[in-house]
């Protein structure tokens, strides 16, 4: 595994970004761009989950930066929780549900392994 000079090098932040740019492009469309509420809501959320795995990489600790994980990862279940009230709303189709809903699972699932691995980390050396 390579080592991790920047955040940008961290595989769950790539995927979060992806996941900005498709919700940004799916609230440029229909009743859901006029809906300002929400389409700030869902926005922010997923650029919450970019933003915290950024800050937390620069945390002096690796427990701090398993806190802004945990973080991103509940901004992640806000996005999807939000995905279901669109379609609910009649915002969104299934088909689109589906697309965004899998990228932030993708996401949620590297964010978790960080976390995960981090958490590790810090049991071994408290062990040690």
């Amino acid at each position: 595994m390579a080592l991790i000079k920047r955040f940008e090098d961290i595989q769950a932040w790539q995927e979060a970004r992806i996941l900005v740019k498709q919700l940004y492009i799916l609230t440029r469309e229909g009743e859901l761009s006029r809906d300002f509420g929400f389409k700030d809501q869902i926005q922010r959320a997923s650029v919450s989950v970019m933003t915290n795995i950024a800050e937390g990489f620069d945390c002096e600790s690796k427990k701090e930066f398993s806190r802004f994980l945990g973080i991103a990862r509940r901004s992640i279940v806000e996005v999807q929780s939000l995905l279901y009230s669109a379609l609910d709303i009649g915002y969104i189709t299934n088909n689109q549900l589906q697309t965004h809903y899998v990228q932030a699972q993708k996401t949620k699932a590297l964010v978790g392994a960080l976390k995960h691995s981090l958490n590790r980390q810090i049991s071994a050396n408290k062990l040690s």
